[in-house]
């Protein structure tokens, strides 16, 4: 059974808090001064290097969830979990393949971190899977209905309307998908009256502030991927004709509830007659 909105809303602006590493509001305000720069941990224990690997927040847990990731090849196994001072690996008895480029983000409506797609090794193909994770093991979900193997697609919990919405990614007939839905049970492909062209590797954070996801960014190159376009539940809008960052595609982005803005920071952009350029710039959307 899914929480109240009032439940949704509350636990989505826990797990923003918690993502950027924030008291929650009741607390923030004895608690002195942000954060204002990294500080490296050194734990003993800890994930093996990789990249592509998929980390969300468990707000019902209070933990990072990381699953998969690679080494210049395909996935790695095993679930880790960060409770803020260090890393455990988790036992879980059931588990995902190894995958590499897989799409996470927290259904705070069911309470479990939700984790799709990307692609194997061994055999080497894209993934359709859906996985929920509930803080001690994964359960592979059987919906009616599912988008198809893809990579790199874009994903965020949307709390206005208490699903999980996936746009984009790539498959391996190189096709690019649209937008679906995730509501605990099922995927819906949902078919708004506008929506960005088709892409993967897209920025996607989901505007407390303004109730929409918002999206940026991503693959392949064309001169619509300057474009930031928002989620309302039902259709997507085109927003910012004006200034706004360059283009990029893999690009962090997340939701900074202290500010009421979304931060974008960095992705990579290929520049004819300069070739890839990786970028280090911040912007914020609000």
């Amino acid at each position: 059974m899914k929480a109240s909105k009032t439940a949704i809303a509350g636990a989505a602006a826990l797990a923003a808090c918690a993502v950027l590493g924030m008291a929650p509001p009741a607390v923030q305000a004895s608690a002195g001064a942000l954060a204002t720069g990294w500080t490296r941990q050194h734990t003993a224990a800890h994930p093996s290097p990789r990249d592509g690997a998929a980390m969300a927040y468990d707000a019902a847990t209070g933990t990072a969830v990381l699953f998969g990731g690679g080494l210049g090849h395909g996935g790695l196994r095993g679930t880790w979990t960060w409770n803020g001072s260090t890393w455990s690996k988790q036992p879980a008895p059931t588990q995902p393949p190894g995958l590499t480029g897989a799409s996470m983000a927290y259904d705070a409506a069911t309470g479990t971190v939700v984790l799709f797609g990307g692609y194997t090794e061994h055999p080497y193909r894209y993934r359709n899977g859906t996985w929920t994770w509930n803080g001690s093991t994964w359960t592979k979900q059987i919906p009616a209905a599912s988008p198809p193997p893809v990579f790199d697609a874009s994903m965020a919990y949307d709390a206005a309307t208490g699903t999980v919405v996936l746009f984009g990614g790539l498959t391996a007939s190189g096709t690019l998908l649209g937008t679906w839905t995730w509501d605990g049970t099922t995927w819906t492909q949902q078919t708004p009256a506008t929506s960005p062209p088709a892409r993967y590797g897209a920025s996607m954070a989901y505007d407390t502030a303004t109730g929409t996801a918002v999206l940026f960014g991503g693959l392949p190159n064309s001169t619509t991927r300057d474009y930031t376009w928002t989620w309302n539940g039902t259709t997507w809008t085109r927003r910012g004709t004006g200034t706004r960052p360059h283009a990029r595609w893999d690009a962090a982005m997340a939701y900074d509830a202290a500010s009421g803005t979304v931060v974008l920071f960095g992705g990579q952009d290929y520049i004819l007659g300069i070739g890839p350029t990786w970028r280090d710039d911040t912007w914020t959307w609000g």
